[in-house]
Formats: structure tokens, C-alpha cells, sequence
């Protein structure tokens, strides 16, 4: 939607998505002052409330809103030429298997093009979503992998990494060992992210 000014005190406010239920494409109604005025305070209300959590890292509702919706959060990253690229992926929170700090980590395949783009700017965000609840987190990504390997993560500790973060992710294998050669077939590779920052929307209802 886009708002502009109308003569007095009212907004004439265009629905320019198309296939909208109340209007269609290019509709338009009118709010009066007092609906402006309540907008504009919701705008504020919520912007706060998203300001005051920037800076911080802690990320205990990213994790509780990971299994509300199957683990399903949008990752995106930077290509070469600054544009962002955005994916579906499933995530999880987890302890860093070195440090035992609290990450985000996914489970990758050894081709995809957000590997490419991680290996060459590590800036990353990830949101995960629940309803009207939403929490992002901004920070820096690490790829442990068969093509990105750590001197203190061996074979065996990457195994068990794979399925650390598939399980992190509410993710559930019937047979690990299949698990465990599809991971090796596929080159998988699991990405972990420091944050850096995280906020949410702490005023949303509950999903």
C-alpha cells in the first residue's frame, strides 16, 4: 500500500498489489485523521520495540520459534554485486561444537550458491517466523564441510555435527546411517552463525 496526502486532514491510501480482496489492483479508500494518528503511533510502537532488542545476541526466542513452524526461516545472503539473495532453509540453535557458544546452524548441500557467497562475504541474517512472532538474527557464518574443513573438527566430529544441527532444526532420521552417507554423497556442509545482533517483535502475540 502506498499512503498520500489528501487535501484536509485525510490520507487517500492505494492498494497497489494486485489481487486484493478488498479492492483489487489500484483500489483506494479514504482514513480521517484519527485512524492516521493511530497508524502513525503503531508504526513508532513497534519500531521501538524492535530498536530496543538491536545490540543484543541472545538467541532464546530465535530458538523457541523454531519448532512452531518446522524450522522454516529465511536466510539471505550477499552475492558479489551487494544484492541479496534469500532462501528457505531449516534452522536451529546449538552450542558451537569447539567453543560450546550458542550458534544458529543449518544444514547445506555441497553446491548451493549460498555456500559461494558465504566462503566470499560471511555477513549473513536468518529470520524465523511463528505466526505474527519473528525473530532475526545478524551476524557472521562459519562453513564446516567436506570442501571447508577446520583442523579441530575431524571426519567423525563433522558426522556428528551433521546431525547435531539436522536435530537442532527439529529435524528426526529413521535410519542415521543413511543420514549419514546422503550428508557425504551430497558433500553437505553445515553453516553456523555467530550473531552479532538479534531482535524481535516482543509485543506480537502469541502464534
Amino acid at each position: 500500500m502506498i499512503g498520500t496526502p489528501r487535501v484536509g486532514s485525510s490520507w487517500v491510501i492505494r492498494n497497489t498489489h494486485r489481487g486484493n480482496r478488498d479492492g483489487g489492483d489500484g483500489a483506494s479508500f479514504t482514513i480521517g485523521t484519527n485512524a492516521r494518528s493511530m497508524i502513525h503511533d503503531a508504526v513508532h510502537h513497534v519500531g521501538r520495540d524492535t530498536r530496543e532488542s538491536r545490540g543484543m545476541t541472545d538467541l532464546s526466542t530465535f530458538a523457541a520459534l523454531v519448532p512452531l513452524d518446522h524450522g522454516l526461516c529465511v536466510l539471505s545472503t550477499l552475492r558479489g554485486d551487494g544484492s541479496v539473495q534469500a532462501s528457505v532453509v531449516n534452522a536451529g540453535a546449538l552450542a558451537h561444537p569447539v567453543t560450546g557458544a550458542p550458534v544458529v546452524g543449518l544444514v547445506v548441500a555441497g553446491g548451493a550458491r549460498k555456500l559461494a557467497h558465504l566462503r566470499a562475504d560471511p555477513r549473513v541474517t536468518i529470520v524465523a517466523r511463528a505466526g505474527w512472532r519473528w525473530a532475526t538474527v545478524e551476524g557472521t557464518a562459519e562453513i564446516v564441510g567436506p570442501d571447508d574443513l577446520r583442523p579441530d573438527i575431524d571426519d567423525e566430529g563433522l558426522r556428528t555435527l551433521l546431525r547435531d544441527v539436522f536435530r537442532a532444526a527439529g529435524g528426526t532420521h529413521d535410519d542415521w546411517d543413511e543420514y549419514d552417507r546422503a550428508m557425504a554423497d551430497e558433500r553437505r556442509a553445515a553453516v553456523l552463525i555467530t550473531a552479532t545482533r538479534a531482535y524481535t517483535n516482543p509485543q506480537a502475540p502469541n502464534p
